[in-house]
């Protein structure tokens, strides 16, 4: 007998099933699998229920206790009592109280003892050269703006040198400080945005240095602070983790922090309250393990979020 071949072997593909007798289309917005829940619910004998169900009442007999905590029960329109769960009672968050002066005082007075020549850390000579340097300083050492700002201000030595510069010769020079590329943009359309709207000169108010492009709060409160004595809270890691851990504020944000500490700081004290911070989170209250041993303002310090000290 000859051996048929694999085609001839195939099955035949069976014809599709089309709606007709056998098989009748769904209604419109009703799926088949709805219209037989609907057949069985009509064929079920009056009162009677599913098998698995279960009414509110006797939901809320087998629900744990906890998590009845706080429901309420009403009735609806049919009569049936239902049990309407809420969240369980939580812990409600206790509200900020703002530092006793005293304390404020006190920590202003021991900070200015311990650190009494501090500074900014970034060189600069001009107002210009700061504002160019606290924009290379993010996310860089200030050790390491400070080696790159000699060549960048003697290849540029002003805002109209600098606006006209090379893009890539810019970005080869201040590569090392990282991000230099978005560092590049930043510094190009600062310096003619100074050039264009300023006639050259670094402004003088915040409103003014915010408005140029790259240069948000805290670049403006150090030009300001710093290059033109007017006074300004920087809010950096630093001062943002020991603001918290001091508990002077609760706020998370840089510039509600900045908010925060100016209320309850003297006005004369802003500019040097936020050299202190860094120089204290720096050397003393580090970001992992704070040493709290050696703090001395750790009397006055309830070292809010602090889980291990050295």
């Amino acid at each position: 007998m000859p051996r048929k071949s694999p085609r001839s072997r195939r099955k035949p593909a069976p014809e599709p099933r089309l709606p007709g007798k056998s098989r009748p289309r769904a209604a419109p917005g009703r799926t088949r699998s709805s219209q037989r829940g609907a057949k069985a619910r009509a064929a079920r004998p009056r009162g009677a229920k599913a098998r698995g169900t279960k009414t509110g009442a006797a939901r809320a007999a087998s629900a744990p206790r906890h998590a009845m905590q706080g429901a309420r029960v009403r009735s609806g329109t049919s009569g049936r009592r239902t049990t309407l769960r809420s969240r369980p009672a939580g812990r409600a968050r206790a509200r900020f109280r703002p530092p006793e002066p005293a304390r404020v005082r006190a920590i202003l007075e021991i900070l200015k003892t311990t650190y009494p020549d501090s500074r900014t850390a970034l060189d600069f000579a001009s107002p210009l050269q700061l504002l160019i340097a606290t924009i290379l300083s993010a996310q860089c050492t200030d050790a390491r703006v400070n080696q790159v700002t000699p060549v960048l201000f003697a290849r540029y030595p002003d805002a109209a040198s600098l606006a006209a510069a090379d893009r890539g010769e810019l970005e080869r020079i201040i590569q090392s400080t990282g991000f230099f590329r978005n560092k590049a943009k930043a510094i190009l359309r600062c310096t003619a945005d100074i050039m264009a709207l300023h006639g050259g000169e670094v402004p003088r108010t915040l409103e003014a240095l915010t408005a140029l492009h790259g240069v948000g709060r805290k670049t403006a409160n150090v030009v300001l602070g710093n290059a033109f004595g007017i006074p300004g809270v920087v809010v950096d890691t630093h001062v943002g983790r020991l603001a918290q851990r001091l508990g002077l504020t609760r706020e998370r944000d840089p510039v509600r922090i900045e908010f925060a500490l100016m209320e309850i700081l003297p006005r004369e004290t802003w500019t040097m309250f936020s050299h202190w911070l860094i120089l204290h989170g720096r050397r003393v209250c580090v970001a992992r393990k704070p040493r709290c041993s050696i703090c001395p303002l750790a009397v006055h310090c309830p070292r809010i979020g602090v889980a291990a000290s050295a």
